[in-house]
């Protein structure tokens, strides 16, 4: 599609969305290009390298993308980034990988009818002038070939692009692959490797000293070895080469760890069929989409994402979510309304094997394999994504960053008024024209701080440190930042707010239609052949592995309360069982002697099930289901469980109990989790090989309900304490699970998420029906109105923080495509989000950013990926040190990380925001020394540069970002901004009490009886004493062609030193989000030694330092004079940060008169405008109808 004449969109409305442009080399921009280049000794090669659009468009000239032999990349996101890519061509024998290659009759080559004669793809079996030439390019891992169709170039991802069904799939792409049909589509999808390639160090090298950073510390240090000041060159060569080998190291380091972590078992043999029963082994880097490969018995680490359409495999996907519970893989569906659906892996997940995940057991047809369709490899992967998201990951887009860049400009433009000062002022003095250029480039460096890179990253390291010490592992550390701003957090409900395990509270059976009362559970031997009890013992995804039963813990739950016994025969055993090798569940053998014995083995063996055919559990169907067989039995039987409104809809309607729905009420509403169960006898005719193929559509209709399986799920110890901390510090919760909304809700008021005077109103949506419009009915949870006596008195209190909005799955999906214009409403004020899909909850973290919340999320990492990896700060639960399914990583299993989390945030930022103030300064502090000695045409000298920068800056910088969080949340939240109104004044202020203090020394100096302009002969220490005893105290008779030692250097040399060591302690602050200063002791050491050796230096000098240091004696009542004057300014300087901290954002509003102002975030100006709304809250049981007028679009999230 295109948006202008020359800019086309590829990969529209997906992630990577991205506009590209095309160019041929232009002969006289090339030409033009190389004499600039020579002129400016390379420099505008640098320019265009950092500049992709100027390098093409400054080289080259626009032309169409059929043509074209470079491209130009712009990324549609909002950081807009430029990308320059070479156009490559190759020689294929058809335009797409999903080509047939048979000239005729044409034949349906992924089918694996292998009967045709098929063309090689090797050139020396195809004639040239047959082959096709196909353009390609190459961006991020991902290739990207020219499609004459709709003239752009596409991706191809895999078999998915050919956007088959479920049967087409069992029907058209079973039997594999010829080897020349593999061969040609290798052309298009290379060979199947996650290749992290390591590069060599000269590479890096290359890179990394052509950033725009070590650029200018290049032509700093030449330009400072133009001024002789060889020490402070040498000095900064040093620290730039370790800072590159530092760099380097990590940066190869890093690279190597992920490729031995991606190669581990990236490359194994396969088993690949080729048609029917023909198999071959082969590489895995030969596979390619539509390959069919065999899964052994004893499992595999699986090397590209395939679907599963023969077998069963139990698979461990912990390495792709961080949920360590092995996951049943069961068989594609080949028929009926659910084999009709276009393949999808994202719906089909529960049928497909990522790559990566380790394939643990497989269950197999007797004499059968276990195969599987291939149908992705490479980067395509969900593994290759992953891995591709780490090489190429997007800039962290946070606002700390683009106000740095913003205020280095401002240092920029300070720069360039102090470069213009010096040219006017060394004109004026007739300096000589070298000294001027100089001098005048100097002023420059000393503007821009060097190290200011290194310090802004100190902080979040350290940070990074204290958080391993923690258990919290982070893979990005850039977010920590971010993490400081947090002002909302989405929590999963089930094993992250409440235990993971669930404790059985009873069983709640149905007979005939109606409840009986409920029982404690199901051991009972009465109930040992009940339907109930029969489902269950097999209703669940168990598998033996290394003879302990695993799987889901619900499910493990549920299974130990029946008693029963799960055995898994062995291979020789199941040839019995033609041809199905089954689980066989049965209850206990009892401990009876003599005829009792005789009698329970026979009851036992009555009771017998082998479970035929299982349909995993769908987090979108909210249900699993089983097809059993019964030892002795002819027919078989399907078991249900799930959610009860889910259930109690595939019942036949007399079967379900007419209080189905006060009794299931009556139960969450007390914070119980309650299944359903169901139950169905299928008919006789129905044979083993035909159960195979059933969709589960049919099996799961006209079930008989059997009741209710009520499990308590308990609130975690550390909860209530965690969330109520959060509530104080003004920070919003939410709840976003899969479980009911009553029983949602009541957990939500026993956590304190929703306190006990806070009303909760769910809205209840419903899509169109017939003539009917949306709707959405608005009810209280607490007391459902059921008359309109009921409607008029009930009433909500809508004061502020005293309701809430809960909302289900299905009304979240209605209301955001029918009710665009109530989604951003409802989610500033809903707090309970239930029985939400996996995707959903995706969308509800970009409809809360889209309303400017800083958005959290914690989850255990199994359905929530999604959402972990879409918030500004994912937080995974899990035993493993460190998930790809989040930013962040906790190994303690409770919630409690996640204000250690926001605290660590909190300080980094604050940390971020008192280095950069502090380096800004001291690039300031240093400048106005210049400024000043320029102004009598002097300097800093050398051994003085190397002693502010190295000795003070160098260290207060790295140990003032030792300070640990605080303890406590505070209730504000800190600053997000540089550019905000109380940093701004608290800069400026120190800027002007620094030039202030500076220019009162420069001028009190030339004010002193004493003064004189300094010569090798000045002693103003002693006037009265002769100039030869003078000599030789100053230690020289040479004289100072830089100007050097002055009255005026000294004195402000003293006064400088002491500034940065004042603004330092002045911006390093603690409480509320930071431990105070004096508990970072090594700062407190730095800062306690420098005052000791300045103060030492200026009161008692040692002839030594003086000459090292070049500066001058003065009297005794000076160096008197400049103690007051350097606590005096220290003295203003705090006194001016306290009343900033206390009333500069005040003053600053009274000032621009911007107290009145709209606030800057969305979700603070809706509550506005809610406050105003005499309709808002809605009334309970009241209903909502989608305006006639509104369009049924899909609200852009």
């Amino acid at each position: 599609m295109k948006t202008r004449e020359d800019v086309t969109i590829i990969n529209q409305g997906l992630d990577g969305e991205m506009e590209v442009s095309g160019y041929r080399p232009c002969l006289w921009k090339l030409v033009l290009v190389g004499v600039g280049a020579v002129c400016s000794g390379g420099l505008l090669l640098l320019l265009l390298y950092w500049l992709p659009e100027w390098g093409v468009k400054g080289t080259c000239t626009h032309t169409s993308l059929s043509d074209a032999h470079t491209l130009l990349l712009r990324t549609k996101d909002e950081f807009r980034q430029w990308f320059r890519v070479r156009v490559h061509r190759m020689l294929a024998p058809g335009r797409k990988p999903f080509d047939d290659l048979d000239v005729k009759p044409r034949s349906q080559l992924a089918n694996g009818n292998f009967g045709h004669q098929v063309c090689s793809v090797q050139d020396e079996q195809l004639p040239q002038e047959q082959q096709v030439q196909i353009q390609y390019f190459t961006h991020h891992s991902f290739r990207y070939y020219w499609n004459d169709a709709i003239q752009n170039f596409a991706f191809y991802q895999g078999l998915e692009d050919v956007k088959v069904s479920c049967a087409h799939i069992h029907a058209e792409h079973s039997r594999g692959l010829t080897k020349a049909l593999q061969d040609y589509r290798r052309l298009f999808f290379g060979e199947n490797e996650i290749a992290v390639r390591v590069p060599s160090l000269f590479k890096l090298l290359i890179k990394e000293v052509l950033n725009p950073f070590y650029i200018f510390q290049l032509f700093s240090v030449v330009l400072w070895t133009a001024e002789d000041y060889y020490y402070y060159a040498t000095a900064i060569v040093f620290m730039s080469v370790i800072s590159i080998a530092t760099s380097l190291y990590t940066i190869r380091k890093q690279y190597v760890m992920l490729h031995d972590m991606v190669a581990s078992h990236s490359v194994v043999r396969v088993s690949v069929c080729r048609g029917d029963k023909d198999t071959e082994q082969a590489m895995s880097t030969e596979l390619v989409p539509g390959d069919v490969i065999a899964i052994p018995a004893n499992g595999m680490v699986m090397p590209c994402d395939a679907v599963l359409f023969q077998g069963t495999c139990v698979v461990n996907e912990s390495m792709l979510t961080g949920e360590s519970v092995p996951v049943t893989k069961t068989s594609l569906p080949s028929s009926g309304d659910e084999a009709a659906r276009r393949y999808s892996m994202e719906e089909h997940k529960r049928h497909t094997l990522f790559c990566g995940t380790n394939v643990i057991q497989t269950r197999f047809y007797a004499g059968e394999l276990v195969k599987a369709v291939v149908i992705r490899t490479g980067f395509s992967t969900e593994k290759g994504q992953l891995v591709r998201s780490i090489l190429h990951p997007k800039p962290t887009d946070f606002r700390l960053y683009r106000d740095a860049y913003l205020f280095l400009l401002c240092l920029v433009g300070v720069a360039g008024i102090g470069f213009v000062y010096t040219i006017i002022l060394s004109i004026m003095n007739k300096v000589p024209a070298k000294t001027i250029i100089i001098e005048s480039l100097d002023i420059i460096t000393i503007t821009i701080p060097p190290a200011l890179p290194a310090a802004m990253t100190a902080g979040i390291v350290y940070a990074q440190r204290r958080l391993k010490r923690v258990g919290i592992f982070c893979i990005s550390p850039q977010r920590i930042n971010m993490c400081g701003q947090l002002n909302l957090v989405c929590f999963d409900k089930t094993g992250t707010l409440t235990e993971d395990g669930l404790d059985l509270w009873g069983i709640h059976r149905a007979e005939h239609g109606s409840f009986v009362a409920p029982e404690p559970g199901p051991a009972e031997e009465r109930l040992v052949k009940s339907a109930f009890v029969a489902c269950m013992a097999t209703c669940h995804s168990l598998t033996k592995i290394e003879g302990e039963l695993s799987g889901d813990p619900l499910d493990l739950k549920m299974f130990a309360s029946t008693g029963w016994v799960l055995e898994e025969p062995t291979e020789e055993e199941t040839a019995l069982h033609n041809p199905l090798m089954p689980t066989v569940v049965r209850p206990p053998k009892r401990a009876i002697t003599g005829d009792g014995q005789r009698q329970s083995q026979v009851q036992n063996m009555s009771c017998e099930l082998g479970i035929v055919r299982q349909f995993p559990f769908s987090s979108v169907l909210q249900r699993m289901s089983v097809v059993v067989r019964r030892l002795g039995d002819k027919h078989m039987e399907a078991f249900l469980k799930g959610a009860p409104e889910v259930v109690a809809g595939l019942c036949k309607p007399h079967s379900v109990p007419q209080s189905f729905t006060e009794t299931l009420e009556s139960y969450t509403r007390q914070g119980f989790r309650v299944i359903a169960l169901a139950h169905r006898q299928l008919e006789s005719k129905l044979s083993w090989h035909k159960v195979q193929t059933l969709s589960r559509d049919l099996i799961e209709t006209n079930m008989e309900f059997l009741g209710l399986i009520v499990m308590q799920n308990k609130i975690k110890q550390e909860t209530a304490g965690v969330l109520t901390e959060l509530r104080r510090a003004n920070i919003r919760t939410l709840m976003v699970t899969g479980d009911n909304m009553l029983t949602a809700v009541s957990v939500a008021r026993d956590c304190g998420m929703v306190r006990p005077h806070e009303n909760v109103i769910v809205a209840d949506a419903a899509p169109p029906r017939d003539s009917l419009p949306p709707s959405i009915t608005w009810r209280y949870v607490d007391k459902p109105a059921q008359t309109a006596s009921d409607d008029q008195t009930a009433q909500i209190l809508v004061e502020e923080e005293m309701y809430h909005f809960a909302l289900n799955g299905r009304a979240f999906a209605v209301i955001t495509e029918h009710f665009p214009q109530l989604i951003q409403k409802l989610a500033l004020r809903a707090t309970v989000f239930a029985r939400m899909a996996p995707d959903q909850k995706t969308q509800l973290v970009e409809v809360l950013q889209g309303i400017d919340y800083i958005v959290g999320m914690c989850g255990d990492g199994a359905n929530d990926c999604g959402a972990l990896k879409r918030a500004h700060s994912g937080i995974s639960l899990s035993e493993l040190e460190a998930s790809v399914a989040s930013p962040f990583t906790s190994s303690t299993s409770n919630i409690s990380c996640v204000p250690n989390l926001i605290r660590e945030g909190r300080a980094a930022l604050i940390t971020s925001f008192c280095v950069f103030k502090f380096m800004a300064l001291y690039s300031i502090i240093q400048y106005i020394s210049v400024i000043l000695l320029y102004w009598i045409l002097s300097n800093l000298g050398d051994f003085q540069f190397l002693f502010i920068d190295l000795v003070i800056i160098l260290i207060i910088a790295f140990t003032m970002s030792l300070n640990p969080a605080w303890k406590d949340l505070a209730r504000q939240r800190p600053p997000s901004s540089l550019i905000s109104g109380s940093l701004l004044c608290s800069v400026l202020t120190q800027i002007l009490t620094c030039l202030a203090f500076q220019v009162l020394a420069f001028y009190l100096v030339q004010q002193q009886s004493w003064y004189e302009t300094w010569t090798p002969q000045s002693d103003a220490c002693n006037v009265s004493r002769p100039s030869s005893f003078s000599d030789r105290r100053n230690g020289t008779t040479s004289h100072d062609h830089k100007n050097i030692r002055n009255y005026e250097n000294t004195s402000l040399f003293y006064v400088s030193s002491f500034q940065y060591l004042a603004v330092a302690i002045v911006f390093s602050k603690g409480k509320p989000f930071r431990q105070p200063s004096y508990k970072n002791w090594p700062f407190m050491l730095s800062c306690v030694g420098l005052y000791s050796f300045l103060l030492f230096i200026m009161l008692s000098p040692i002839s030594a330092i003086d000459n090292f240091l070049e500066i001058v004696c003065v009297p005794h009542d000076w160096r008197v004079t400049l103690v007051i004057v350097v606590a005096a300014n220290a003295v203003v300087s705090f006194m001016l940060e306290v009343a900033n901290d206390s009333w500069g954002a005040l003053f600053l509003s009274c000032l621009f008169c911007r107290r009145n102002k709209r606030p800057k975030v969305l979700y603070r100006h809706l509550a506005l405008e809610l406050q105003d709304d005499a309709n808002w809250p809605p009334q309970p049981s009241t209903v909502t109808y989608a305006a006639e007028a509104q369009p049924h679009i899909s609200a852009t999230l």
